[in-house]
Parts: structure tokens; sequence; C-alpha cells
């Protein structure tokens, strides 16, 4: 037998339901249902949806993770066959943080959606951010001040792309850029432009199709207490502003146009 048809087969256990009803929602014969719990036979595309629709799981949780050894109603259901993320709670009922290190932070990429693979991370609470999901994620490079190398920032999850506040900051897991932290803006169509605090780093746009998950600033736990950059964001605006206007007066005085 397959992970596959193990799943199915305690999926429907659990909820109690006979292999002739589960049959008959998805419009097959009971000896043909059979098969794909045996494993004698796998499903087509169509009937493997329609499974992750009545049991509302997703596929990629049919096909990976070995549902016997979860709660499923310790997930996250996002509807229409979307992610599902695990909520852990600890004996006092508070929210468990996983936290994505440096040293994980590659397989995070892969394993975002496995139930198994977030158990594994490592734990911490913070009662005051309230409800939520949240998770916590590595900061890399300089392109996020005050932000530094090894800071982790922890993110409310958002399920809605519309959730979005332009000028706010988030992490970002994409499939082509991996995990960022930026700042977003939503000025394009089916798009984010995320853009870094340090100006020396160039805006550029990620496409809302190639956004697995988002996560909102919530708070960041530092491990330097490294005194910032005394220059303010409108400070670097206006010195390249005066830098741009001493140009151009040099191209005038000497006769140069644009």
């Amino acid at each position: 037998m397959s992970l596959f048809s193990d799943n199915i087969r305690a999926l429907r256990i659990n909820h109690k339901i006979s292999q002739e009803k589960v049959a008959q929602s998805f419009m097959i014969t009971r000896g043909r249902y059979v098969k794909y719990e045996d494993g004698t036979s796998e499903p087509p595309y169509s009937i493997l949806k329609k499974i992750a629709q009545f049991y509302q799981i997703t596929i990629d949780l049919l096909l990976s993770v070995d549902i016997r050894e979860i709660d499923v109603n310790d997930l996250l259901k996002l509807g229409n066959n979307r992610l599902v993320l695990p909520i852990q709670v600890d004996e006092m009922g508070e929210n468990r943080i996983e936290v994505v290190t440096q040293t994980v932070k590659a397989g995070y990429l892969s394993g975002y959606a496995d139930p198994e693979y977030i158990e594994q991370l490592q734990q911490i609470s913070l009662p005051f951010l309230g409800v939520g999901k949240y998770r916590g994620f590595p900061v890399e490079g300089d392109s996020m001040p005050p932000h530094q190398d090894g800071d982790i920032i922890v993110g409310r999850y958002v399920e809605h792309l519309g959730e979005v506040l332009d000028g706010k900051t988030y992490i970002l897991i994409t499939r082509n850029e991996g995990m960022v932290y930026k700042r977003l803006n939503k000025n394009k169509k089916n798009a984010l432009v995320v853009a870094s605090d340090n100006y020396f780093y160039p805006a550029y746009e990620v496409k809302a199709s190639d956004i697995l998950e988002i996560w909102e600033y919530q708070c960041s736990i530092a491990k330097s207490d490294k005194k910032t950059e005394a220059l303010e964001n409108d400070a670097i605006k206006n010195m390249f502003v005066e830098l741009k206007r001493d140009i151009k007066e040099v191209k005038n005085s000497i006769g140069l146009t644009n």
C-alpha cells in the first residue's frame, strides 16, 4: 500500500464514512474506490482533487505526509484546497512560534507545507503577540536596517494578498527569489513592488503567482545592540536630490543639456 492509500483509508475511518458513501460522493463505483484504498490503482487528477476537497485537505498532504501521525484538527485551513499550516500550542495554550534558523533556511523552501518538517523546527512563545499564526525567520544581509545578519523577524501569517498594506514590511516566501524580507507596495497589477530600506539596493517586482507565503512583520529578536547609521531615510533622499541639483547646475554652467 502507498502513503496515499493509507491516508485516504485513515481519513475515511476517522470520519466514520463507508466506502460506498465515499464512492458515491466521487460519482464512481465502490469497486473502483476500493482499489485506491488498497493501493492497486491510482486515481486520476480529477478524482484526487475531489478527494482533497471532500476531506478539506491539500493534495500535497495526501501524497507526502502520513496523516495518521498528525492531528488534522490542528491545521489552519485556508479553503479551496490551498496550503495548510500546523498550529501548535504549549501546555498553557499559548501559540508556539516555529523559528526558521539560518541552518534550516534552505530546507524551509521545500518543507514549508510539511507538518512533520515544521514540527521539527525550534520553537519559542511570545504571548504578547495575541491571536494569529506566527513564525520566525532569519535576517540575511544589510538591505533592511537596523536589522542585521542573524536577527530574527517574527511575522504573522497573511492569508490574502489583499491584506498587504503599502509601506509595511513582510517576509515573502517565493518560488524564484526564495525567502526575502522587504517593504512592499501594491501599485502593480498582479505583482508586488518590493523595496529595501537600504537605498543602495534597487526595488524590483515579484509576481503574485510566484508568492507561496506572506508573513507581516510583528517584532524582531536581535542579538546585537550595534548603533545604526545616523542618517534617516528623509536625509538620504535629500542628499540625492541635492546631488542631482548640483550635477544639473554644473551641466548648465558649461553649456551641456540633458
